[in-house]
Order: C-alpha cells, then structure tokens, then sequence
C-alpha cells in the first residue's frame, strides 16, 4: 500500500515537470536595442571613444571590438545575449530591434533578429 502511494505521488510529480518544461524557456520577442556591455543603456559617453562623437551604431561595434559583449536593452533593462556569435548581431549594433529568443538564467539566446515593421500612416480624407 505505501509503495503504491509512493508511486502515485512520483508519478503526479514527474507530470508536473514534465509538463511545466516547456515554459521554462519558451521563445519570445522583445523590441529594444542592440547595445554593448561597456555603455549599456546609455551611449551619451563620447570621453570613452577620446572624445569622438558616434552614433549608437558606431559606438556599440567600437566597444564590442575592444572587449565588450553585446548586450539587449529592453525597457531601461540591460540583459546579456549568451550567443555573442549570432550573425546579425553586428549588422544589428544600435539599431532599435525585435529580437526573438530564449530568456534563460537571466540571459537572451538569440535565434532572430528583425528591424521593426514601420506603422502605416493613415490618411485622413478631407471633406469640402
């Protein structure tokens, strides 16, 4: 009697996990920019360039190529990118993204990045 209550309560356990692993890591998409680990949020530092004025592009591929890492600023939020060797992660260094991937451990895993599609402007019909 004991080992078959035993059994039930693994049994019920293990579909538990089994069947909350899929949430654990699902993929998402986030819009936010693709920055580096030295400025973060903010590229408003020209002193760390020698006082040369850049573009958020320019600066995050400056700091990625002296030892920095790439990183995905969302909503204020700095958060690492675990995949540093992602092909589209320079061509991407700056620009305002959506970016889907796996959020695990506090880390982004990329698999795609997209330039935001632009909001259809509505024309408004004037009347005489």
């Amino acid at each position: 009697m004991r080992t078959k209550r035993l059994a039930s309560i693994f049994i019920g356990i293990a579909t538990a996990v089994l069947f909350s692993a899929p949430g654990w890591a699902a993929e998402q998409t986030w819009t936010g920019q693709i920055s580096d680990s030295t400025c973060g949020a903010s590229h408003k530092a020209a002193m760390e360039h020698g006082g040369k004025k850049m573009s958020d592009a320019e600066c995050t591929k400056a700091c990625v190529k002296a030892g920095g890492k790439y990183v995905f600023v969302h909503k204020g939020k700095v958060i690492p990118i675990a995949n540093q060797d992602y092909s589209g992660l320079e061509e991407h260094a700056g620009h305002t993204v959506q970016l889907t991937g796996e959020m695990t451990a506090g880390s982004i895993t990329v698999s795609k990045i997209e330039m935001p599609t632009p909001a259809k402007k509505t024309d408004a019909k004037k009347t005489s």
